[in-house]
Formats: structure tokens, C-alpha cells, sequence
């Protein structure tokens, strides 16, 4: 049994006696009722207590119910508002609850049409009050992301400058498509946070999904989403990514490895805003700013061969390309350091700093798996170190030799394409071979290696 503590605060606003008093009685048993005739006391009431829903009639002295409605909303957003009223008409109904209304009843209604307005509305603010949790939680996890990615692309370069400059520009526009080109490790998911965070939709969702993982069979029902018992394997209603973001942002990663028949799905849903829950007829419409990325350049991309070309128009509206950390040396000195005080502090280890000679051997370095890469040598520096400050000793897969690179990089060579396929054929000999191992090594995908192979023709044993 319910204590009056815990019981549900209603008010009850309406200056007919008759409703006033029947309405008190009925909801009396099971709730704490305060019932006035006034707007005026209504909102002493309000001042003065914790209530929780507000049954109001439309007709009133003083002021209209509809101004109530505007005024309970914007002093107390909490408060879930029925309104009642003899007049019924449609468009009265449609104005109420485009107002805020929770719910409308007309007179005369019966008990059960009045209980059933209530839990109804019950359920309705306890849902109101989880999205509101939820969007709280969301902004914490959103800090702690920041935190860990920073909050700024890092670097001041004139490349770097270019980015953040565009990505504001991009971010400024509220629906805009969005395509961020550039080599495995680049930092083209930060580039899409950064969009988002920047936009008016960083109040809602950031959802990342990786196309290239998407089985051909399971795509409505992760895009779309499914109703319970649609198919086999289907144990519970699951929410698809595009409910899932609605009002936020759709990251679309390696959209280039997908099927081209899971590209026409995915362009007839993006064309028309709507798609329809497996299992389910009906609708929905979602509003997201879709933005996708790849490691294929844009003349890979406007040929065909790997994107539909009304694919590609649909993402390119706007369109940031990330070049590769060896085209911005400038850069690695900050993102060193960055990447050094933020991996110290997670390892829980102290160092004085980074010996200068650490930084001129990085700059040296082709980086083919770019700043993700760099990060992974840092951490990897950090780990191994056993003095007060890294230094090169500890960049020995780098530095192998005491001083030297490559073949390449000792004949004077500074063809960066020929560096970044000496640096794999190294990785491939290293490993027997071995292409994922050998991808793992150069900290890239297995595909981006693939297409590097192909690329500078590099002839593998014929086993392999």
C-alpha cells in the first residue's frame, strides 16, 4: 500500500463545482488530490508543492486553460498537464497537445475514462523522466569521451587549420551530408565526433556502426530494426540505428566496403527519411545527419567501382579530406606530446618528458598506420621504458638499426611512395608473409594493405 509520501501529487483545476468535487473524491483513494477553482491559487499550489500531474479545464476565469498549459510549461517542464473541457472539437484537441498536453478528456467522461488518462499519462512522464536521465548519462559519457579523445583536432598545421575550419562550417548546417576521405588512421571519426559535438543535434546521439562489419542478412534488422518473434533468433523488439539516432548523428565507417545491393537499400532509405521496423507495416520517419567515411581517395570513389555514383552524390554534399600524419610533420611534435601525457596518466606511470632525439626520429618515420599508429608507438614506448624519460632506445621497431630506416631512407630516397612500399614489403618479409599479421604490424586494415600491394605491385610468393 502506497504511503502519502509516495503517493501521486495531482491538481485538479476547475471552477464547475460538480467536476471539481467528483473529480476530488474518485482520485482521492489512491492519490493526493489538491483541488482549486482559480488559476491563480493553482499556481500558489504549484509554488508550494510537488505535483506531479495537473488535470485543468479548458474554460476558466482569469485566464484560458490553454494559457495555464503555456505557463505550467515553461515554469515547470515536469509537470505532465490533462486537459479537460466540454468542447471537443479536433482542432482544440490538436492545439492542446501540440501546447504540451499529455492527455485530453471531454466532458463528461466516465471513471474509467479518467483512470485510464492517468496511468496513461503516468507512464508517459515516467518515460519523459528516463529520456531526460538518459540524455544526462548521455552528456557525462560524451565529457568522458572528450576527455580521452580531446576536444580539438591536434595540430597547427596549415592542413589542421583547414579541417577545423571546415568541420565548423559543416557543423553550423543542421542536416548536411558528410564525407571525410583519408588513409586508415587518420583521425576520421574524431573529425565526425567533432562535427557532431559542434552541431545542435550534440544534445542527442553519436552513433558509430563500421559498414564493412554489416552481414548482407542482418541489415533491415540492424538498420531498421525487428519486432519480437519477426525471425528466428528474434528474442526481444530491438530498436535499429536509425531510431536509435534519431535527432542526433549517423557515423557510417568504411562505407566503401559495402555490397553494392546493401548500397541500394541503403540509398532508397536515406532518399525517402522513412523506413519500416521488420516484422512490423508501418513507417517511421528519422531525422539524422548521416556522415560516412572512407580510406579511398575520391577518384576511387567518383569512378563507381566500389560506391554506387547516387550513393556517393547523396554523401558528398560536403566533403573533408584528411591527409596522412607524413604530409603534416609539423604536427607530430603536439600530437607526441598529447599522446604522452594522456597514455602516462592512464598506464599510471611519472616520466620527466621526451628526449628531443625522440622527436626528429618520429618526423623521420613514414607513419603508414598515421596517428593512430604514432599513438600505439607512444604507448608502447611508455610500456617498455624503465628510466624517468623515453627516449630512442625505446623506439627500437622504428629505429632497428641505431639510425637507419630503410634501404630507402639511407640512398637518400624521399619518394614518399616508395618509403611507405619499402615499409611493407619489410612488414610482409618480418612475417613470413603473413597479410593480417603483417597488417597488424603496420597498425592498417587488412583491406587498405590489400589495396597498397596491389598498388605498388608487390609480388608475393606464390603460396601466398
Amino acid at each position: 500500500m502506497d504511503t502519502e509520501k509516495t503517493k501521486t501529487n495531482i491538481l485538479v483545476l476547475d471552477d464547475d463545482p460538480v467536476y471539481r468535487n467528483l473529480l476530488r473524491s474518485v482520485l482521492k483513494e489512491k492519490l493526493n488530490v489538491f483541488a482549486v477553482e482559480t488559476p491563480s491559487i493553482a499556481f500558489k499550489i504549484l509554488k508550494n508543492e510537488k505535483i506531479d500531474i495537473l488535470i485543468s479545464d479548458f474554460k476558466l476565469p482569469e485566464m484560458d486553460g490553454l494559457k495555464v498549459l503555456e505557463k505550467v510549461k515553461e515554469d515547470y517542464p515536469d509537470i505532465a498537464v490533462i486537459m479537460i473541457s466540454s468542447v471537443g472539437d479536433m482542432n482544440t484537441v490538436i492545439v492542446a497537445l501540440r501546447n504540451g498536453a499529455a492527455d485530453f478528456l471531454r466532458k463528461p467522461f466516465t471513471t474509467a475514462d479518467l483512470w485510464v488518462a492517468i496511468e496513461r499519462t503516468s507512464k508517459f512522464s515516467e518515460l519523459n523522466t528516463n529520456l531526460n536521465q538518459y540524455k544526462k548519462r548521455n552528456s557525462v559519457l560524451t565529457d568522458v569521451v572528450n576527455n580521452e579523445l580531446g576536444n580539438n583536432i591536434i595540430g597547427k598545421s596549415a592542413a589542421v587549420k583547414t579541417i577545423k575550419q571546415q568541420i565548423q562550417m559543416v557543423a553550423n548546417t543542421p542536416d548536411t551530408s558528410v564525407l571525410i576521405t583519408g588513409e586508415s588512421g587518420t583521425g576520421k571519426e574524431l573529425v565526425a565526433r567533432a562535427i557532431h559535438l559542434l552541431s545542435k543535434r550534440s544534445e542527442e546521439m553519436f552513433c558509430a556502426v563500421n559498414m564493412s562489419a554489416v552481414p548482407e542478412s542482418l541489415f533491415e534488422s540492424e538498420f531498421f530494426g525487428h519486432k519480437k518473434g519477426s525471425f528466428t533468433g528474434a528474442l526481444v523488439d530491438k530498436a535499429g540505428w536509425f531510431e536509435t539516432a534519431n535527432g542526433g548523428t549517423l557515423f557510417f565507417d568504411e562505407i566503401g566496403e559495402m555490397s553494392m545491393a546493401l548500397q541500394v537499400k541503403l540509398l532508397r532509405v536515406l532518399e525517402d527519411r522513412r523506413f519500416t521496423r521488420v516484422g512490423t507495416q508501418n513507417e517511421q520517419k528519422f531525422d539524422v545527419r548521416i556522415v560516412a567515411a572512407t580510406n579511398k581517395t575520391n577518384e576511387e570513389l567518383s569512378s563507381g567501382k566500389s560506391l554506387r555514383l547516387d550513393l556517393y552524390h547523396r554523401l558528398s554534399t560536403f566533403i573533408i579530406e584528411l591527409p596522412p600524419l607524413r604530409e603534416r610533420a609539423d604536427d607530430i611534435h603536439e600530437l607526441a606530446d598529447y599522446f604522452f601525457k594522456s597514455l602516462s596518466k592512464k598506464l599510471g606511470k611519472h616520466f620527466s618528458g621526451i628526449h628531443p632525439e625522440v622527436y626528429e626520429l618520429l618526423k623521420k618515420y613514414q607513419f603508414p598506420g598515421n596517428i593512430r599508429e604514432l599513438k600505439n608507438i607512444i604507448e608502447r614506448a611508455l610500456i617498455i621504458c624503465e628510466s624517468t624519460q623515453i627516449t630512442p632506445v625505446n623506439f627500437s621497431l622504428l629505429n632497428p638499426s641505431g639510425g637507419t630506416f630503410s634501404n630507402a631512407a639511407n640512398n637518400n630516397t624521399f619518394d614518399l611512395g616508395e618509403l611507405e612500399k619499402q615499409t611493407i614489403i619489410r612488414a610482409l618479409q618480418k612475417v613470413n608473409f603473413n597479410k593480417a599479421e603483417a597488417a597488424r604490424l603496420l597498425n592498417i586494415e587488412w583491406n587498405a594493405l590489400y589495396r597498397r600491394i596491389q598498388k605498388y605491385n608487390i609480388e608475393l610468393p606464390t603460396e601466398f
